[in-house]
């Protein structure tokens, strides 16, 4: 899999991130304008579907997103300078953690789909400000564990194209190009394709 993702070309990774999903979030809306200009109403039926179908186009995006920083950060290992030492496992830890937690929320709202629309308010607000406290630094735990991943992928994609040591500012506009992954992508996986070739 990593290979398939190394030598991928860059339209390739950018339709199957970003283009499907959007062509799929277009016919969505053109849809309900359509529904919206001739009935004046929108089908139930079609909007259960639409809230079927959008959970799939974010896991296609944030699955292939993620398996292009993994392919990226664990494939040029083997390309990055004997004397350069990288934190690979700590890369691999704050990689899980967000999926783990992404993951978790999902289930846990498609299991409980009617938990904050309780009646009985008043009695749980003293549970429910401790759920958000816990959601809200599990959140930012996860927002830090994604830009680790973004700063260790463009790390190793700049030691491996520079063959040494680099610092921050040696690689500060691969990490936002990375950050930016529809414009970034166009740049970034063409020189990824010239390091596997080579």
């Amino acid at each position: 899999m990593i290979d398939t993702f190394l030598k991928a070309k860059h339209w390739q990774l950018f339709v199957l991130t970003f283009g499907i999903p959007m062509a799929i979030q277009f016919a969505m809306v053109g849809f309900v304008i359509f529904n919206l200009a001739t009935h004046s109403s929108i089908d139930s039926v079609f909007m259960f579907n639409y809230m079927r179908v959008f959970p799939l186009v974010v896991v296609l995006f944030m699955g292939i997103f993620f398996a292009w920083h993994w392919s990226v950060a664990i494939g040029l290992q083997k390309r990055v300078p004997e004397n350069v030492t990288m934190k690979v496992k700590k890369f691999k830890v704050f990689f899980f953690i967000p999926l783990f937690y992404m993951s978790a929320f999902m289930i846990f709202f498609a299991v409980f789909p009617g938990l904050h629309m309780s009646h009985n308010v008043d009695s749980h607000v003293g549970l429910f400000i401790v759920f958000f406290f816990i959601v809200f630094f599990l959140h930012l735990f996860a927002m830090f564990c994604i830009l680790y991943t973004l700063y260790f992928v463009a790390k190793t994609f700049k030691t491996v194209e520079l063959h040494r040591e680099v610092t921050f500012s040696d690689f500060a506009g691969e990490f936002f190009l990375i950050w930016f992954f529809p414009i970034g992508i166009w740049i970034l996986q063409p020189k990824i394709n010239k390091m596997i070739e080579n």
